[in-house]
């Protein structure tokens, strides 16, 4: 084992996390199923966003079968908020399978796991290594970030060229003994002290080795993504409400959004034959930043009856604290809650 591995885990044993929900406790079997949700929900997520969601995840869905068996709608209901819902569709699917191919248990096989729906490498490493002591390299963001810093490698970090480099890296320092210690310790590393910006490089258990350290690299590593002028898009969204329910529309299951309930969207320079909005009242506008780019949102109020127009089976009347309560977008729980208030004043 490396002086870099050695490091990492007498570190992670005396300061490093011990007390996330998900880790497994003293003396108890890990529990497999908690490991693969939590680390699903911490795909492009801080762990201090993911705790809430997951102790509700959790109580909703308390075992694979529980999730198998569950409607793709409760399965996204219990993730409406956190983001990035094909997280949620695929763990729904990868549940589904689990119970169709490894009769309802979590597998073992590293390969078995990898082909999970939902399930890169990295991920399938850090649930092979937490869940089964299992010793497999991981390479999420946070790791490459003290890669890339410890070892000098500069280049953006997911460039194909870069991430090979890395996860070269990643195979060769990788732990064979206490390698849970060391899997958590470099994960709570790049989390707490090797963090993007104001890193605490002098509470840092490898700064005596690190070489963008002693170069004066620090706020230089890792090379940021090459910057694109990212696109943005504008649209309306129609708030048709009937007394205190209002009409949400189910959109399709792949895309932006899929599965989940919001508004119907309408361009306003064409005619509409479908709704009248004569009397339509705007909303605040919001705007709503995706991955890859910006939505500027135009709500229009418009009060209206409950006709054949706004009922067919893709769309629902609910009330107001329903409707909030439903797997809806985040710009669509703001826009609901706004009327709720103003309603309340």
């Amino acid at each position: 084992m490396t002086a870099f591995a050695d490091a990492i885990i007498a570190w992670q044993k005396q300061h490093g996390r011990h007390d996330l929900p998900w880790q497994t406790k003293l003396n108890q079997d890990p529990d497999s199923y908690a490991i693969w949700v939590s680390e699903i929900m911490l795909q492009q997520t801080q762990v201090t966003a993911v705790i809430g969601y997951y102790a509700k995840f959790m109580q909703r869905f308390p075992t694979i079968a529980v999730l198998a068996n569950a409607s793709q709608e409760d399965v996204l209901q219990s993730w409406s908020g956190l983001g990035y819902y094909s997280r949620a569709r695929n763990l729904h699917n990868a549940a589904q399978k689990i119970v169709d191919d490894f009769s309802g248990v979590f597998p073992i096989q590293f390969d078995d796991i990898l082909s999970l729906p939902g399930i890169g490498r990295s991920t399938a490493a850090a649930i092979s290594t937490f869940a089964h002591n299992l010793p497999q390299p991981i390479l999420d963001g946070n790791v490459k970030r003290v890669f890339a810093r410890h070892f000098n490698i500069a280049g953006w970090p997911s460039s194909p060229k870069v991430e090979q480099q890395l996860w070269q890296i990643a195979v060769s320092e990788n732990a064979t003994e206490n390698a849970i210690a060391y899997t958590q310790g470099l994960m709570d590393l790049g989390a707490t002290h090797c963090t993007r910006t104001k890193p605490k490089c002098t509470n840092c258990p490898i700064n005596t080795s690190c070489k963008a350290l002693a170069n004066n690299l620090v706020n230089q590593l890792p090379i940021p993504k090459p910057r694109k002028t990212i696109p943005e898009k504008n649209t309306t969204m129609l708030v048709l409400m009937h007394g205190n329910e209002v009409m949400l529309e189910k959109r399709p299951s792949v895309g932006i959004w899929g599965g989940l309930w919001s508004f119907p969207e309408v361009n306003i320079d064409e005619n509409n034959n479908e709704f009248n909005l004569q009397n339509a009242s705007s909303l605040s506008k919001l705007t709503h930043t995706f991955t890859h780019f910006k939505l500027h949102i135009q709500p229009l109020l418009v009060y209206t009856s409950k006709n054949a127009l706004t009922s067919e089976p893709r769309n629902i009347w609910l009330s107001l604290d329903d409707a909030i309560g439903s797997a809806i977008p985040t710009p669509v729980r703001k826009i609901l809650l706004d009327i709720k208030n103003k309603k309340a004043a």
